[in-house]
């Protein structure tokens, strides 16, 4: 149950060199309906606003988790995750975690400096503040999932192999990798949507089963919507499943029976 945010926008990350049509556009918005077994454990959305910071125009994306139900009698979670992205170069200027996971807390803002490769991360719970070196290109974990969705090489990716992304969490950059293992058409409440199949490299112990105990299916069309995501936890397992979307820049891609 722990992280189950965090593992919905950790799952969809990957890194790409250079730009194409944004996959996206403000007045997106999706949302997951998560499962932990058979239960109902609770939902996430994410959700696309335009906004201005020093004069540049920026995505301003929001991403909210939370338990409902006994779920949430059990384990509370209460996450909020934003991130501010360059229209232009697609980085983060800004993010925001602000977390309640079952009494782990976190309340941190962090401001990226891309001339200096730094990134200023105020944490306004324990009243610090540090300065941290940052690869060239580094993503926060909201601004990778557009990274993602993005990427002009997408499509071309073959089975078995993988793509990394330098991302920015917990006050370290790490190296994600993320492999390509195919493609499959599912069925959804929607219909049958035709996806591509992802799964990243993830650090086996507290949380996660294995190391690939993570998958994700991810629409094959120019959305690159994340449509179902799976994953085996040390205790049971999650499933979270595309639930209601509006605002896709592109047609959402059904096949007809």
């Amino acid at each position: 149950m722990k992280k189950i945010f965090l593992l919905l926008l950790f799952v969809t990350t990957v890194s790409f060199d250079s730009q194409k049509e944004d996959a996206f556009g403000a007045g997106e918005w999706f949302k997951f309906r998560i499962h932990y077994g058979f239960v109902n454990a609770g939902f996430a959305t994410l959700e696309v606003k335009d906004a201005t910071i020093n004069n540049k125009k920026v995505f301003h994306v929001i991403g909210r988790g939370y338990t409902v139900g006994m779920s949430r009698f059990f384990f509370k979670v209460d996450d909020l995750y934003e991130s501010y992205i360059d229209k232009e170069t697609r980085n983060p200027y800004q993010f925001v975690r602000k977390i309640d996971e079952g009494g782990y807390t976190k309340n941190q803002e962090g401001f990226f400096n891309p001339s200096e490769n730094r990134v200023l991360v105020k944490d306004y719970e324990y009243k610090t503040e540090k300065t941290i070196v940052i690869p060239k290109n580094t993503q926060d974990i909201m601004s990778s999932f557009y990274y993602l969705r993005n990427n002009p090489n997408i499509d071309k990716v073959k089975p078995g192999e993988s793509i990394a992304i330098d991302m920015f969490f917990d006050d370290t950059t790490t190296k994600f990798r993320l492999k390509f293992l195919g493609r499959e058409d599912i069925t959804t409440k929607f219909g049958v949507v035709s996806t591509m199949i992802f799964r990243p490299l993830v650090q086996s112990g507290r949380v996660f089963k294995e190391q690939e105990s993570v998958t994700v299916w991810i629409s094959d069309d120019d959305n690159k919507l994340p449509v179902r995501i799976k994953a085996s936890l040390t205790v049971g397992s999650i499933k979270a499943d595309l639930e209601e979307f509006k605002g896709l820049k592109y047609p959402f891609k059904i096949k007809i029976n």
